[in-house]
């Protein structure tokens, strides 16, 4: 008996140590790439200075044309993230802050993901490997129910988002094979309308009042002199529950409403996101309204 708890606890050992080794080579792989993907460039760059930085979901990934606020002279970087809800952008922010970005303005698209606080676990994996490198990694997370197990156990949130950030992303990482995720200034344009969803229905959404992740955007732009600029973006023709917008403009009356500045289907790739035709259309008026370009 007494050979046996020996073995097991061998095992333990071994099995406590290969899990620490495998946590150091994986964060290693993640924290030396940087043209993989948004948030390693940014975690990976210090006092970067823009004219204007564009943060949000895919409405903002796909909406804002970075390049035409460059030809506008304007330095300018899309930061918007398929998939992405308020606290990761958030957490972008943060981490810009902590790297020492000096930005002037910050276009956030803020309409849908009003209605709600929770994480995308999807896109909010992706700031796991920094989590002891980054005090505003760990500390943004820290609120969550599952902080101290993604903390404290080695290896535990690469085990756990393995399709986010486990092998294949590590080996990516350690070869340094790039994406298209910063082309076109972090803009990704979409085409057409042949295969796109040309209906939606945001009927049961509803903005949440103090919406806690809007109001540290909020706050972090007050503290650190960024001009905040927020936009509702435009939905297609057949959306039901449009409403939703008006609502969003009550609850927040300095969010700018540009959800019907482009309706027709023809400028959309699916309902909620504009195919190239129209970002270029929506991001003309919105340097001429509120950059005078």
């Amino acid at each position: 008996m007494k050979n046996f708890l020996i073995y097991i606890a061998k095992i333990i050992l071994v099995t406590i140590l290969l899990a620490i080794v495998l946590d150091g080579l994986y964060s290693a792989m993640f924290i030396q790439c940087k043209n993989r993907g948004k948030i390693d460039q940014i975690y990976n760059s210090e006092g970067r200075k823009y004219d204007v930085v564009i943060l949000g979901s895919s409405r903002a990934n796909n909406h804002f044309v970075a390049p035409m606020f460059e030809e506008k002279g304007l330095k300018t970087f899309n930061y918007g993230m398929s998939g992405s809800h308020l606290f990761e952008t958030a957490l972008m922010l943060k981490l810009m802050i902590e790297r020492k970005y000096q930005i002037k303005n910050v276009i956030l698209e803020a309409d849908l993901n009003l209605s709600g606080t929770a994480q995308a676990e999807g896109i909010s994996s992706r700031y796991l490997p920094y989590i002891h490198n980054s005090r505003v990694v760990k500390n943004h997370f820290e609120t969550q129910n599952n902080f101290n197990e993604l903390y404290y156990i080695p290896f535990y949130r690469y085990i756990k988002y393995e399709t986010r950030i486990g092998f294949r992303e590590m080996f990516f990482n350690a070869i340094h094979k790039k994406t298209t995720h910063l082309d076109n200034l972090g803009y990704y344009p979409l085409r057409g309308i042949e295969n796109g969803n040309m209906k939606n229905n945001i009927t049961k959404l509803d903005p949440i009042p103090h919406n806690k992740y809007y109001e540290e955007i909020k706050n972090i732009c007050k503290i650190n002199h960024i001009n905040l600029i927020v936009l509702m973006t435009p939905m297609c023709e057949n959306v039901k529950g449009m409403e939703y917008f008006d609502k969003v403009k009550k609850t927040y009356p300095e969010i700018h409403n540009y959800e019907n500045a482009i309706v027709e289907n023809k400028y959309f790739s699916s309902c909620g996101h504009m195919n190239n035709t129209g970002a270029e259309m929506f991001t003309a008026i919105i340097l001429k309204d509120f950059f005078n370009r």
